[in-house]
């Protein structure tokens, strides 16, 4: 059973904008089975709306990082706060966890300015970052330069990790993943559009739509037959939607 077992969501009462998300305007309630859960649904259909909350719940500054940068950034992003985070309870089994990272695709520019920030003061803290500012490196050299030097145990919990890498790199991801969490150490919450990182083994994945939240399988998801789909036959798609 992995340490976050559990995820509960009261009815958002009050929250108007959440009354037109089927997935979480009547509450939910998630048992997680692995130590990677997906998040997978169209935008809009509340898995990065639920990860921000579990984000901060877990005590993580909603624009990135850790709990050790969230009384720094903070107050850089103040006013940043989810809506949903107190209606939502977690269980932590044997104990609660407090290391990890929550890392959005989407600000991810913001947590490199911050960190380039800090190595004016102490340029040591770039050991921590593969020795180059993440500026200086491409958006995929720069995540994997996150995952590779930051992640080591704790729970982390990502908001599209896959937006800035290849295919190969989303396959470098996945051996980090599989390195962490089968040493027992780590957890991952994960909302992706990745139909090739849902393939992940033994992941639990839980599917966001116009009915709620359910468990699925991968070859079930909208992302492997639409992807699978496609590949098998581009130009019967192309000739529907382009003419040609």
């Amino acid at each position: 059973m992995p340490p976050l077992s559990q995820i509960t969501l009261a009815p958002p009462a009050g929250i108007d904008y959440l009354q037109n998300i089927p997935a979480l305007c009547n509450g939910l309630q998630l048992n997680l089975k692995s130590n990677v859960t997906f998040f997978v649904g169209e935008n809009g259909s509340g898995k990065s709306t639920l990860l921000e909350g579990i984000a901060e719940r877990c005590g993580f500054s909603l624009r990135g990082g850790n709990r050790n940068h969230n009384a720094n950034i903070g107050h850089r992003f103040s006013g940043y706060e989810s809506a949903l985070a107190n209606h939502l309870n977690l269980t932590w089994t044997p104990r609660r966890i407090n290391d990890g990272f929550f890392m959005r695709a989407e600000s991810f520019f913001n947590f490199a300015s911050y960190i380039d920030e800090l190595a004016l003061e102490d340029g040591r803290i770039l050991e921590g970052y593969g020795g180059r500012s993440l500026h200086a490196q491409s958006h995929g050299e720069s995540f994997l330069a996150l995952f590779n030097n930051q992640f080591e145990s704790g729970i982390y919990i990502l908001d599209e990790p896959e937006a800035a890498l290849s295919p190969a790199r989303i396959l470098a991801f996945m051996a980090v993943i599989n390195e962490l969490e089968q040493s027992g150490r780590s957890q991952f919450l994960i909302a992706t559009h990745s139909p090739i990182l849902i393939c992940y083994p033994d992941a639990t994945i839980f599917q966001f739509d116009e009915d709620g939240v359910s468990e699925t399988n991968y070859v079930d998801t909208e992302h492997f037959s639409l992807t699978k789909s496609f590949l098998d036959n581009p130009k019967a798609y192309l000739r529907h939607l382009i003419g040609n």
